[in-house]
């Protein structure tokens, strides 16, 4: 099985975080998103690629000799005209798809359990105000089988319009309700959110990160390498180099 991290969204949601680095570089319980999603799969993909788009150097660098990295040049491929970018690659492979921006602290190996090898089947949570199919939404992790993934073309288009949609209308697309801890980190609401469920409430102080003497932190993330002064008082917020994104 080949396992795909799905890191070229543009991350217009999660702006102003999203101008310094690439979503999938934001940490999370101080680690970048992109490498949460690598352990994901890790443990159940033998070979492993990312799709690349903004910032592609920074993502480069990071990544050196741990991925095969798609590189999309121009315009972001989406998630469908990624792996029909990477078909070459993948070969004839099922794909265990994940998405960077997906914090998910999931044992991959229950989810492909049992899986027939023939239908696609997705990971969902139970919530119908932002359902997908039904009352199920989508939560980052997919099981394609190559048949699924050959007549893909690396053009810009979506898994959910050109594949997922009809076969859920045909009944042919598998749904696993995922029952542990999931958070889109689309906004910096949510970001936050992840943070502090990924440290169990706490505020999440990044390696290299540098909190004066008397500063107080109120479920607050400090990026690695940041500082917050001595006597500041950041609540509610995220500190990103010399940026501070308050959430309310």
């Amino acid at each position: 099985m080949a396992g795909v991290v799905l890191a070229a969204g543009a991350g217009r949601r999660l702006a102003p975080l999203s101008r310094l680095r690439p979503k999938a570089l934001c940490p999370v319980g101080g680690r970048p998103l992109v490498d949460l999603a690598l352990d994901r799969l890790g443990a159940v993909a033998g070979d492993l690629a990312v799709n690349v788009h903004r910032h592609q150097s920074l993502l480069r660098d990071h990544l050196v000799g741990r991925a095969h990295l798609s590189i999309e040049d121009g315009e972001a491929l989406g998630t469908a005209g990624a792996l029909g970018a990477l078909r070459d690659w993948i070969a004839g492979r099922p794909v265990l798809v994940t998405n960077a921006d997906a914090w998910l602290p999931a044992d991959l190996r229950v989810f492909i359990r049992g899986w027939d090898g023939e239908r696609v089947r997705l990971l969902t949570v139970t919530e119908p105000a932002r359902a997908d199919f039904g009352d199920q939404r989508y939560c980052g992790a997919a099981l394609m089988p190559w048949a699924a993934i050959r007549d893909l073309s690396p053009v810009p288009s979506g898994l959910y319009e050109v594949s997922w949609r009809q076969r859920h209308a045909a009944g042919s697309l598998e749904l696993v309700d995922h029952r542990g801890p999931f958070v889109d980190c689309g906004t910096p609401t949510e970001y936050l959110a992840a943070n502090l469920a990924a440290s169990g409430g706490r505020s999440v102080v990044g390696p290299g990160a540098i909190v004066g003497d008397g500063a107080v932190l109120e479920r607050a993330v400090v990026w690695p390498g940041s500082v917050v002064a001595a006597g500041e008082r950041l609540v509610d917020a995220v500190r990103a180099e010399d940026l501070t994104v308050l959430v309310r």
